[in-house]
Formats: structure tokens, sequence, C-alpha cells
């Protein structure tokens, strides 16, 4: 049977900052820099319905405009379920019209997550299929516990993926390998899912948290004009052709100079000791 308990809280010893959001299906809360977004419906494996997708955006909205908030960590309550697809309950009932617009809507919450200008990681904690998937697929960097699933398992409803798998997929594993998985709608463990480039790393369960705080410690040591930039650098490399992209890296680059931090980074570097970056 599905896990029926609550998330456990992040494991740093800090206090949560203040204006933390209440809301029904994500648990939301903000400690030394990290937001954190657990997806709490874990008696149906945090399955994705509409009122849960309005949540992650509003929990991402709030990330994105906070200044304090140096990226985000994104995972799943209970011990089965990072996100186990769509609620099939509401998606049951939808016609044409509704199931494009409900497309469009888990799109457009992807998209923020994708281009939030802030490093988000999907601490994957167990089944990832559907919707779920293409949530991870969304984030800057993936990390799964050893048990974790990942699938695209819509065909075997008589749909396919439409939260950006058909996109994703192909961009992070290759055409070949996102074929197969999208039309044989099956299921693949952590192991496999790293050996074709879908996840970052896999570690044990009990490591899962922390190993996402400490990669975005490692994120946050830096400038953060430098970490938007490169994010958007490459987000928009990745569907512009090759001159565009250097085009594009090389006006970064400039701005970049153009910067207190630049000055800092530099400086510090001449003078071996570490930078004191202020997002400027």
């Amino acid at each position: 049977m599905p896990s029926s308990t609550s998330a456990s809280p992040p494991t740093t010893a800090q206090a949560p900052q203040a204006g933390t959001l209440t809301l029904e299906n994500v648990i939301y809360e903000k400690k030394g820099g990290i937001a954190y977004v657990t997806l709490n419906r874990p008696k149906v494996l945090n399955a994705l319905n509409t009122p849960t997708w309005k949540d992650l955006r509003t929990a991402f909205e709030d990330a994105r405009d906070d200044a304090a908030i140096r990226g985000v960590i994104l995972t799943g309550a209970g011990d089965k379920a990072f996100i186990a697809g769509a609620d099939i309950s509401e998606l049951a009932q939808v016609s044409a019209v509704e199931a494009e617009e409900s497309s469009r809507l888990g799109q457009g919450v992807l998209e923020l997550v994708e281009n939030l200008g802030k490093p988000v990681i999907a601490a994957v904690n167990g089944y990832a299929l559907g919707g779920g998937c293409e949530t991870a697929m969304a984030c800057t960097i993936r990390i799964a516990a050893d048990t974790a699933r990942f699938g695209q398992p819509e065909v075997k409803l008589g749909l396919l993926p439409g939260g950006g798998g058909t996109q994703r997929l192909p961009r992070l594993v290759g055409k070949g390998r996102a074929l197969q998985l999208i039309l044989s709608g099956g299921m693949i463990s952590a192991q496999e899912a790293y050996r074709i480039g879908l996840v970052n790393e896999v570690v044990a369960a009990s490591d899962l948290i922390a190993r996402a705080e400490a990669i975005l410690g490692e994120i946050s040591a830096n400038a953060p004009i430098s970490v938007r930039l490169s994010l958007e650098a490459v987000n928009k490399g990745m569907d512009a052709g090759e001159g565009a992209g250097f085009a594009l890296e090389a006006s970064y680059f400039g701005i970049c100079a153009a910067t207190e931090d630049k000055a800092e980074g530099t400086s510090a570097f001449l003078q071996k000791r570490q930078p004191q970056f202020k997002g400027r």
C-alpha cells in the first residue's frame, strides 16, 4: 500500500524563513537560502491533478521572486513516489479540449521550473512516471534514490506524454532511447536512468536530500548572475542553431564581465582568497 506519511523535514538545522506559503497539495519551506518543494499527496503516490499543478506554480513563482533563495529542491512525500504521474481519476473524465488545456497547464508550470533562473534539483525518491518523469526532466539536475523508477507509460492509457516528455526526453537521452521508453511505456531503474543520462547521480535513499543540498551549496558559492546567465545560455542555446548559441554565449560573457562580481571574483583569485559575491 502507498505510504501515508508526510514528507520528512529538510535536513538543514536552520529555522524556516519568513513568508513560507501554506498550500493544499504541496509542502513549501524556505531554509538557508534553499526552497524545499514537496508534493504532498502520498495516498495517491503524489499524482498530479489541476490543483496540484497550480500549487506547484505558486511555490515556484515565490522561489523565483525571493532574492534570498539561491536554489530549489523538489521531492515527493512518503517513501514510495516522487510523482507517480497524472491523477487518472481526473484524466479519465476530460474532453479533448480539456485535455489540451491540461497539457498546456502542465507545460507552462514545467517551463517555469526549467527557466527559473536558479538551479532546481529533483530529488527523486521513488516512482517518477508520466508527469513525474516530465517534472524531473524540467529540473536543472536529477538525483535519484537507488530505489527510484522512471517511465513514460502514457501509451498504455491511450495517450502520449503531455507535459513535455516528447521534447525533453530525446534531448536528454537521444531519440532512439526516448522513443523506446515512450512507445513501450516501460519502466527503468535508477541505475539504468543513470546509464542513459536521464539522471545525474544515484544515491542511497537516506542520502538523497543531503546530496541535493550539497550540490546546491557548491552552486550557491558562485556568482549569482553568472549562474543565472549560464542556465539561460544553455536552455536557450539548446533550441537555437550553433551560431546563434555562440552569439548568445558571447553576449552573456560580456554582461558578466561588467558586473561587480566579476571584479570581485578575479581579484579574489589573484589575492588567493575566497570571493564575496553580491549578485551585482
